[in-house]
């Protein structure tokens, strides 16, 4: 149930929702009033709680022990000018195969909150700006709706050419000059921009020193989704709609979410005119698209008889694949026999996802077994939340099959002297189950509630 300073803080942003959207070339000089006790407030309720703590250590129940005091302080700091923004505490966790790390940015918890309301104050801006082909960190739109129109959208063209986009880096190499060029056209007031300016500059610590890049936002930092999806509407989004849509001799459209993004296309020769010209246009504002990741896909639907895609313009190439937010887009035959896009679990996703199965069996397995159970339930149903949608139960079988084999084998291994039997783990399975894979995005359930 929303409280009255809930209710006031949204009228206060939908009020600015309106003003953006009556007047599209704007420039906002006067938000930071907006910020008060009350929208701190709201910010700090919508904050996770139990993240990780930033550099100063400072807990979220630390931070709520002095509340209104606390976001007094904030509010008057941010206002007056005098608020430090404290260097993010980086770390890294495994990225695809393991092989790799991705770096993540941990703010400390008032810097959260901060970030958080002038998010708030921000989204209500450029929500009326962003395209629907942006899906990413925005409010009533997931991974999963990106999945589904990129979907929709290529059964309607009857398929055609897939352009995968791949941003080398982006998070690190975003340039906050262009960025600071791109604020302008929006966002102009004093306070507000001072604050961004500092969390750019902040800092980051690791290895016991501070870092202070001349580029990029750090992944992990609340606002930095923001300044991400505010960076590519006006490199991708914008740019596609205005200029490149015009030009297409056929049909075509763009899904994006984040710095991930398909590019679709009806006809081959469009699809090689933009990817000739997207690396110029990337460069121009700092980035770079990574040479082997960003490829044309030929993606026609296959001929009926199956020999190849039956759509003028894609040649006589089979159908193939691409991956896309985890998934494996393919064509496959429906029930009734006719040709459809499904999706799969991407195998890099699969095997991931089966290795951090395996190594925590291994590191728990002297865990009491009811434990056991239920910590890898959680953990199946995490996977489900995400992966299991309609067309994609052999995947979640599959996964749910090695869940269970790996189980009963770190089991089997706990002591030398008593094995466990299959025929034992049956008996334990029958007992304590695991939960079965099941749809959770099912299509059917989404038609019958819309």
């Amino acid at each position: 149930m929303e409280t009255l300073s809930s209710q006031d803080v949204c009228t206060r942003l939908v009020g600015i929702a309106e003003l953006a959207r009556g007047h599209r070339a704007r420039a906002f000089s006067s938000l930071h009033h907006v910020i008060d006790e009350k929208l701190l407030m709201v910010a700090f309720e919508r904050t996770r709680k139990d993240g990780a703590v930033g550099v100063d250590g400072e807990s979220a129940a630390k931070f709520a022990e002095r509340l209104p005091e606390r976001l007094a302080q904030l509010r008057e700091a941010l206002r007056r000018g005098t608020y430090r923004a404290p260097p993010v505490r980086r770390v890294h966790i495994p990225k695809g195969d393991g092989s790799k790390t991705r770096p993540i940015g941990i703010p400390t918890f008032e810097d959260k909150v901060l970030q958080r309301a002038v998010a708030m104050v921000l989204s209500a801006i450029y929500e009326e700006d962003f395209m629907p082909c942006s899906y990413g960190f925005r409010p009533g739109r997931s991974a999963h709706d990106a999945g589904d129109a990129l979907r929709e959208g290529l059964m309607t063209m009857g398929g055609g050419v897939a352009l995968e986009l791949d941003i080398a880096q982006f998070f690190d190499t975003l340039d906050h000059g262009v960025l600071r060029k791109f604020l302008d056209r929006r966002v102009t007031d004093g306070v507000l921009r001072r604050a961004i300016d500092k969390w750019l500059a902040a800092g980051v610590l690791e290895d016991g020193g501070v870092k202070h890049p001349e580029e990029g936002t750090p992944q992990g930092g609340v606002i930095s989704p923001l300044l991400a999806n505010i960076y590519l509407h006006e490199v991708l989004d914008a740019w596609f709609e205005a200029e490149v849509k015009p030009r297409l001799r056929g049909r075509g459209f763009m899904v994006r979410y984040a710095d991930d993004a398909v590019l679709a296309f009806e006809r081959e020769d469009d699809a090689r005119r933009v990817h000739e010209v997207l690396h110029k246009r990337f460069e121009r504002f700092g980035l770079r698209l990574h040479p082997e990741k960003t490829r044309l896909v030929r993606f026609g639907r296959p001929r009926r008889d199956g020999g190849g895609p039956g759509n003028a313009g894609q040649g006589g190439d089979d159908a193939t694949s691409f991956d896309f937010l985890g998934f494996t887009f393919h064509w496959a035959k429906s029930r009734r026999g006719y040709w459809v896009i499904k999706r799969r679990t991407a195998q890099d996703r699969f095997t991931r996802a089966v290795r951090r199965i395996w190594g925590w069996c291994k590191q728990h397995r002297h865990d009491p077994v009811p434990a056991q159970r239920d910590a890898l339930a959680a953990k199946l149903r995490g996977h489900y939340g995400y992966y299991g949608i309609t067309g994609n139960q052999h995947a979640l079988g599959r996964f749910f099959e090695v869940v269970r084999r790996t189980w009963w084998f770190w089991l089997w291994r706990r002591s030398r002297s008593a094995r466990r039997s299959w025929s034992w783990f049956a008996a334990l399975r029958d007992r304590i189950p695991l939960p079965p894979p099941i749809a959770v995005h099912s299509e059917l359930r989404r038609t019958a509630n819309p």
